[in-house]
């Protein structure tokens, strides 16, 4: 009895035993199966992603219609269709472009072609300056005329911001280019200059035509114009107003400034037509002047109070007002004397009389 249960105990054994190894041999095959499952899982991806670039790298032999990224990274110049793309390093740059589609004057393409040689990477969009977002826009950056370039903050990354951050005026992360800093002509004056109760003016401020010049005393085309405004005074006396703006190129006229305060001195008392006329004829001779003893002997030839004038001049009184008034050529764009407004329509340079009579007519017969 005793050996028949010894038996049995170890027949037991063994099928507990027997039990635990298909445990361990099923567990194995499942850890098997999931590796081999995972495995398949990878390979089919692999060959998927495989499949799928060479499927566009050969869509883009065949058809042109497609471009991997294969590709992409391997060159840095690769053509497309018949045009070729180049990797910058610069990034997307947006450009708005606030213009009027129906003024002659104001193409913008001769500027964007210099701006994407400058920037590759400009991305361009043209905003009409009387839609809705043109409004906005013009109020927002305080415009005086179209084209406007305006630039996202991404321009500041770009190495011409580097090289010329002083052609860009910031306000609220976009950048508006200078254009009339490069040479590039005005197109068209959304906003005009006005002349103010304290403007120098001579002339009716209710007269139909309104001629504003910002000009310099020392400057010899500013002398040359004058003359000519002579000849329309004498003929429009009664038809239109001039304003004089004084914007002294002091870095080519060092003495453009004193002659200004003389002039503004000379308007307290009533007298700047005279006195202006008096500084254009003796241009030379103050010009070569060390001091302002020469201005106060030209108000003693008007009679004017030669105290009043002195004290006006030696404690510079004007020189605020004269640099408004460099304040706002800056903001007109206007860089070279003299630049003269007739109504709304602007000329820099010297106009002859016969083209300067012309455009007041037309403007007097409007």
């Amino acid at each position: 009895m005793e050996e028949d249960k010894k038996i049995q105990e170890a027949s037991l054994e063994e099928e507990k035993e027997e039990i635990e190894n298909n445990k361990k041999i099923k567990s194995r095959k499942k850890f098997l199966d999931a590796k081999t499952k995972n495995l398949i899982s990878v390979i089919i991806l692999l060959i998927g992603l495989f499949l799928g670039s060479l499927y566009v790298d050969l869509a883009q032999m065949f058809s042109g219609k497609g471009v991997s990224q294969k590709i992409i990274n391997g060159s840095d110049v690769f053509s497309l269709n018949g045009r070729t793309w180049v990797a910058y390093e610069n990034p997307i740059v947006e450009l708005s472009v606030i213009n009027d589609e129906n003024c002659e004057n104001c193409d913008p393409s001769e500027a964007l072609v210099g701006i994407k040689r400058v920037i590759p990477t400009v991305s361009v969009k043209k905003i009409a300056y009387d839609s809705e977002e043109g409004k906005k826009m013009i109020e927002k950056f305080s415009l005086k005329s179209v084209p406007a370039f305006v630039f996202s903050r991404e321009v500041a990354e770009t190495d011409f911001y580097t090289q010329a951050q002083s052609l860009f005026t910031e306000k609220d992360g976009q950048y508006i280019f200078n254009i009339s800093q490069v040479g590039l002509p005005v197109g068209k004056y959304i906003t005009l200059p006005e002349i103010k109760d304290d403007s120098i003016k001579v002339g009716s401020q209710d007269a139909k035509v309104k001629l504003i010049v910002f000009s310099d005393f020392q400057c010899p085309y500013s002398k040359a114009f004058n003359d000519i405004m002579k000849k329309v005074l004498s003929e429009y006396s009664d038809k239109i107003v001039y304003s004089y703006r004084n914007l002294p190129l002091e870095s080519i006229h060092p003495r453009a400034m004193d002659a200004a305060l003389a002039a503004r001195c000379a308007n307290d008392q009533g007298k700047f037509l005279d006195y202006s006329n008096k500084l254009f004829d003796n241009q030379k001779a103050w010009s070569a002047d060390q001091g302002n003893q020469i201005f106060k002997t030209y108000a003693n030839q008007f009679g004017l109070n030669a105290g009043d004038f002195a004290k006006c001049l030696d404690e510079k009184k004007y020189e605020e007002s004269i640099k408004n008034d460099l304040a706002e050529a800056n903001e007109f764009g206007i860089s070279g004397t003299p630049g003269i407004f007739i109504n709304d329509q602007f000329k820099g340079g010297v106009v002859d009389f016969d083209s300067l009579k012309k455009i007041i007519d037309e403007q007097l017969a409007k």
